[in-house]
């Protein structure tokens, strides 16, 4: 590599006897031939004939040879002293000294700003050749001209006034020059920064940003810059929309900036849990794909530069709810817990989803469970082993509960039952779930919050379903936190025939059900008589719904007898069998179970005289239906 460039006359200060005999004239000053004084007649010039490249080696082309070797990186330098002394402050207060075996010196300078392909733009200049000032180099030779303390004092129109000038007058008066230039300030720190450079690019950013959002109206009007801007830095970024809002720049503007952010450089955000069906047969290889991703994903992880960004981006975010969605936080709130996040970011996070709880989904809900089996350590406890992060939907809700309360808000809980019942259902399926878990999380809202308890009830029942081994206890606990008054017919209709649930359940159920019979025929002869146009239109429906559930009633109380007559069967064999055997076997357990269940007395009023005074009645076979769910 040989590019040539033609010099102008330049002066060289150089000694003496470095001087060919075809340089000295009458005009020269006289001096003793063993004198090494580095004096120089002003009218001595010479011309350099080009630059020439040797592997990591820069020499200058000239009839006079060079007496400066400069040493940037692992590149070196052979130059003349002069065109550098004379324009770079720090290099003439060196004190150069020449080596024993010629007349040159060496010097390495550390840390050079913009390294060695800056320091070739530096090394025309000084040599008088015409430099091309662009948004990528600016920065790096303002940065190298300081460091060299190439000022005015030493020569007018010296580079520090160059690059100022270009800054000032080209750069920053366009936008896509700025942020050119704001890039090119990543490698340059702390010079970047100590020059001001840096807030000068950010400040000149922001007032272009804000002054074009405030004469729009249109609440996309941040696209156009925003794609630039989130290209940027996070610190840089960050000053960027610091400054936004402190010009007053719309929350809901800087929310979308900062959203685009994340989703540019937190690609593992979009991760979404899709539930657990067929929990049973993929849950080993849904575990082992998350723990693996921790590892192997270079965007988040282990990566202390993302969890950086993560903690950067949530201390920037607007305090207004309209910012940023729930969906939004949700997925925050995900990729903090993946990069083992501070507890008090995980906590900020879940306090703002908490307020918008109402706008959230199911699938932003399910957090898995991040173990700390990355840690080399694994998990054999079946509650360390569930696959979603109870802990965290319950204090989402609890936030959510604590803002209704203080700001006294009544319509959106019954969108979050909703949601909550979803939620439960999802992680009813987990085999590991214990149910004081589900419980817990079932009981979170208040008794008014639901308008119905049908997807209570199909929780409640696929939770049933998943656990069969559940002891008849805590089977009869669950299911009390369900309230058989706010079931629909067809719950109650399943429910009265599901045989996963408590007798004491069914039974209520049935109670309830006759309860909501009285009540519609005691309003339908309450009904004022001069509305018969109304009455004959709402006959025929009411007649349906008593016949109906007449039916369904007169069902049950058949299964009744026939449970207690089978009941006493059951008793006199195993009185037959304990006389024979002196011993209690293991079935006496159930009897006594069956026993306790048909103690109370039923009462008069539901099982009618008419149906005490039957005795037995034909066998009706129970006829198992399917799940609800």
């Amino acid at each position: 590599l040989k590019p040539e460039y033609q010099f102008p006359w330049i002066s060289l200060k150089l000694g003496l006897k470095a001087l060919p005999d075809r340089f000295h004239s009458s005009h020269d000053h006289v001096v003793h031939p063993q004198s090494i004084v580095t004096l120089i007649p002003t009218k001595f010039v010479a011309v350099a004939d080009g630059f020439e490249r040797k592997e990591h080696s820069w020499f200058i082309s000239s009839q006079i040879p060079t007496d400066f070797t400069i040493q940037i990186q692992e590149v070196s330098f052979s130059v003349h002293k002069y065109p550098f002394v004379s324009k770079c402050g720090y290099l003439s207060r060196l004190e150069l000294q020449p080596s024993k075996s010629d007349f040159s010196s060496d010097i390495k300078l550390e840390n050079f700003p913009g390294g060695s392909e800056t320091f070739e733009i530096i090394l025309k200049f000084c040599y008088g050749l015409p430099i091309d000032l662009n948004p990528q180099n600016v920065a790096p030779l303002r940065c190298a001209s300081e460091y060299l303390e190439m000022t005015e004092e030493l020569e007018d129109g010296n580079l520090i006034s160059k690059t100022e000038a270009f800054l000032t007058f080209v750069v920053f008066s366009s936008w896509k020059d700025t942020i050119t230039v704001l890039r090119a300030c990543e490698t340059l720190s702390p010079w970047a920064e100590n020059l001001q450079i840096v807030r000068r690019c950010c400040d000149s950013i922001a007032w272009k940003a804000s002054r074009d959002t405030i004469t729009e109206d249109s609440v996309n009007e941040e696209g156009w810059w925003s794609d630039e801007v989130t290209t940027l830095r996070i610190d840089h970024f960050m000053r960027i929309i610091t400054t936004l809002r402190a010009k007053g720049t719309r929350p809901e503007i800087i929310g979308k900036c900062i959203m685009h952010y994340a989703e540019r450089w937190l690609p593992g955000m979009d991760v979404e849990m899709e539930g657990l069906r067929g929990y049973g047969h993929v849950k080993k290889d849904l575990q082992f794909s998350i723990l693996s991703k921790r590892k192997e994903d270079v965007g988040i992880g282990h990566s202390k530069e993302q969890k950086a960004i993560i903690e950067s981006l949530v201390s920037l975010l607007p305090p207004q709810h309209e910012a940023v969605s729930c969906k939004f936080l949700l997925k925050m709130l995900r990729a903090a817990m993946m990069c083992s996040a501070s507890p008090a970011l995980i906590s900020e996070l879940e306090k703002r989803a908490g307020m918008m709880l109402e706008h959230a989904n199911v699938n932003d809900l399910l957090f898995p469970r991040y173990k700390i089996a990355d840690q080399g350590k694994l998990l054999n406890s079946p509650e360390e082993c569930t696959m979603h992060d109870i802990d965290v939907l319950q204090r989402i809700v609890e936030y959510f509960l604590m803002h209704e309360q203080q700001q006294q808000h009544k319509t959106g809980k019954s969108n979050v039952s909703k949601l909550l019942d979803n939620c439960l259902a999802e992680v009813a399926q987990d085999p590991n779930l214990s149910v004081t878990k589900f419980q817990v999380l079932a009981e979170l809202l208040p008794e008014n919050a639901r308008i119905s308890d049908d997807g209570l009830y199909r929780a409640i029942d696929i939770y049933l379903k998943t656990h069969p081994s559940l002891p008849e206890h805590e089977r009869r606990r669950l299911c009390k936190t369900m309230n058989c008054e706010k079931l629909s017919l067809d719950a109650c209709t399943h429910a009265a025939q599901n045989d996963r649930l408590p007798l004491r359940t069914i039974v209520q159920v049935l109670f309830s059900e006759q309860v909501k019979m009285r009540a519609a025929m005691q309003e339908k002869e309450a009904a004022p008589s001069g509305n018969n146009s109304e009455q004959e239109g709402n006959h025929s429906s009411t007649d349906m719904e008593i016949k109906t559930l007449k039916a369904e009633l007169e069902s049950v109380k058949m299964k009744m007898i026939e449970l207690q007559n089978d009941y006493v069967e059951l008793l006199q064999d195993y009185e037959k069998l304990s006389n024979k055997n002196k011993h209690t076997s293991g079935w006496s357990i159930g009897w006594r179970r069956i026993k306790k269940s048909f103690h109370t007395k039923p009462d008069k009023d539901e099982t009618g005289g008419e149906e005490q005074q039957r005795r037995n009645p034909s066998r009706i076979h129970f006829r198992q239906r399917q799940s609800i769910s």
